[in-house]
Formats: structure tokens, C-alpha cells, sequence
């Protein structure tokens, strides 16, 4: 790959505010005394995974709530899939590690009922993972589900090793069906706010209709 390219992946951006304060302090007290990349990307990986609870519940349009900073300062330690993979991008970035996030749309076999009647439907749209550059190649993984709710939901946790993929539970511990992937978006150096909101708009409609509500003026600070 393009020298350039790795390099463009590895700037602050308006979502993956790596540059922020906040950001570089959070990432340097996570990876103390660690100097390898990979060790520092694992790391940085339990930590988004398991400190900040997955909450699909908490979705927004407005720029200011999808922002790095904006997610590592809330009072309560959750978010959403792309919350989290936006996250650990920046906080990779932070300590020199280039990164991007990835997005797909996946069928979760197992969605609660609860989860299913808000979103209106059982495909979990927009599913947001990202990828650190280590050792020369891009290597994905996901800090969506912390170890607890995995714990609850009868899965293995999503472990990352800094060498190989980790993406998704194809199987929930007895072996049943648990998440397939359907249709893969590609990479992005930052949030494709636009694309999640036309998706969301197609796909989640009483989702959207209520963010229309809700998150009335979209305005970048």
C-alpha cells in the first residue's frame, strides 16, 4: 500500500479528534509501559472494549455527539458500536498507531425482542468495527461487546490479538447461529455521518423519524 495512504490514516480527523487533549492523555495512561505497537493496540482494544458497556440505544445525527473527546468524556461509560470503534481509532492514532473504521450491515440472530421492536427490524445496520496498520498489514477487529453482555448473551468473548481478524461470534457457545455479515461499506479515515443518516433513513424508519425530532439542527463546532 501507498506510503501516503497509510500516512493519511494516521491524522485527526473532526470525528477521530486524535489530536484532542483528552484523547492523547486517556491513550498514554492506558498503554504505560507498554512500547510495542501491537501490545499497545491490544491494550488500547481491552480497554474500549470492556470500559465503555455496548448500548445501541444511543444513537445521534448531531456531529458534536459522535466525536472522540465528546464520547471519552460522558458521565456514563457506554456507546453504540461506531461510538466505540471511533474510539479506539483515536486513541490509536494518539499514540502513532494508524487506523480506520470499517462498517457493514449484520444479521443478528439472537436480537432481544426489546432491541428488534426498536429498531424494526433484526439487521443491525451500519455495524461499525475499525482496523489497526500493524506490522505492515491491516488487521480488523471489533470492541463493540464487552466481556459482561457476552457473558449474558451465552458468546465468547471477541478476543484480539493484534495479528489476526477479529470480527464477529459466527456461533453463540452451543454452536447456534449468532451474527452473519450482509453487506460490507468499506473503510473510512473518519465517520461518514451523511451515509450512516441515509442508511439509517432507509433501513431503521421510526429510528430516524424520532432523531428528526430529536436532532433537529446538525451543526459542526
Amino acid at each position: 500500500m501507498d506510503l501516503s495512504s497509510i500516512e493519511h490514516f494516521s491524522q485527526s480527523a473532526y470525528f477521530i479528534d486524535s489530536d484532542h487533549p483528552n484523547v492523547k492523555a486517556y491513550a498514554n495512561q492506558v498503554i504505560q509501559g507498554i512500547d510495542n505497537p501491537r501490545d499497545r493496540a491490544v491494550a488500547l482494544y481491552n480497554d474500549v472494549r470492556d470500559s465503555y458497556l455496548y448500548n445501541p440505544y444511543e444513537i445521534s445525527l448531531q456531529p458534536r455527539h459522535s466525536k472522540a473527546s465528546g464520547i471519552l468524556a460522558r458521565e456514563k461509560k457506554s456507546g453504540h458500536c461506531i461510538d466505540k470503534a471511533i474510539i479506539l481509532c483515536a486513541l490509536g492514532r494518539a499514540v502513532d498507531i494508524p487506523t480506520r473504521l470499517h462498517f457493514a450491515n449484520v444479521k443478528n440472530h439472537i436480537a432481544t425482542e426489546k432491541l428488534e421492536e426498536y429498531l424494526g427490524t433484526d439487521i443491525l445496520v451500519f455495524h461499525g468495527y475499525m482496523e489497526f496498520y500493524l506490522d505492515g498489514q491491516w488487521v480488523k477487529c471489533t470492541p463493540a461487546f464487552n466481556k459482561s453482555l457476552c457473558d449474558k448473551l451465552n458468546v465468547a468473548t471477541l478476543e484480539f490479538d493484534g495479528v489476526n481478524d477479529s470480527i464477529f461470534q459466527e456461533y453463540d457457545r452451543s454452536g447456534a447461529d449468532f451474527m452473519e455479515y450482509l453487506h460490507d461499506y468499506g473503510v473510512f479515515h473518519d465517520f461518514p455521518l451523511d451515509m450512516f443518516e441515509k442508511e439509517i433513513r432507509i433501513h431503521y424508519r421510526k429510528v430516524f423519524e424520532r432523531l428528526e425530532k430529536e436532532d433537529v439542527v446538525k451543526v459542526r463546532e
